[in-house]
């Protein structure tokens, strides 16, 4: 795996699952809990979103291949949804005003729904991570370095959350909500190319070689 694809796979994970946009989430629903309690609130909060995305990243494959469907169709429709959720972040609601939401109906659940599940572990996470690990095609030690990428996405998360007084004294609603608008013009683009991936895995589509920067600057 080279650092392009690193790169792009930290940026896929770091934009569905969105850690600034949970940050108003997490001070909603940390509002009536004690001070002394908000560390221990993200930590159970980070840690159930990162098993929910794990087991995806390890079995999702294979319930798909239990089904009999084919990973380049599910490519295929896992950045049709992508898409549609990149659509939702730009042009619906932000997630901090729905989520917010949501929040207010049952504080005492605050940590895992909708913090955990599905600010965190969001429908698009669970579909990226699935999209981003496949069994045929990826080594294993591949498939545990995205594993160890999406733990550091987790990790900053968590980190974010612990600062999440200062950040949102920064930024604001309105800010957390422009970054989601950007980072929803990010996946947007990452979604095209994965069904782009998906019809070429199917043999839909046969694409030449991508030209390099330097081939088209001497051109």
């Amino acid at each position: 795996m080279d650092w392009a694809n690193l790169l792009r796979e930290f940026v896929t994970l770091f934009v569905v699952i969105d850690p600034v946009g949970s940050i108003p989430v997490f001070l909603f629903a940390v509002a009536t809990v004690p001070a002394r309690l908000h560390r221990r609130y993200a930590l159970r909060a980070v840690f159930i979103a990162t098993l929910v995305l794990l087991t995806f990243l390890v079995a999702g494959q294979y319930v798909l291949e239990t089904l009999g469907l084919r990973f380049g169709s599910f490519q295929i429709a896992g950045g049709i949804i992508l898409f549609l959720f990149a659509l939702s972040m730009i042009f619906g609601s932000s997630k901090p005003e729905t989520e917010i939401e949501e929040a207010g109906k049952d504080h005492l659940a605050g940590a895992v729904f909708p913090l955990a599940m599905p600010s965190i572990a969001s429908p698009g996470a669970m579909l990226a991570v699935v999209v981003l690990t496949d069994n045929h095609e990826q080594a294993l030690t591949e498939q545990a370095i995205t594993a160890g990428l999406l733990i550091i996405v987790m990790f900053f998360t968590f980190v974010l959350l612990l600062a999440a007084t200062y950040v949102h004294r920064v930024i604001g609603n309105t800010g957390a909500s422009v970054i989601s608008r950007v980072m929803g013009m990010i996946l947007a683009t990452i979604a095209v190319d994965s069904v782009i991936g998906g019809m070429e895995a199917l043999a839909l589509i046969d694409l030449p070689a991508a030209q390099s920067t330097d081939g088209l600057l001497n051109e």
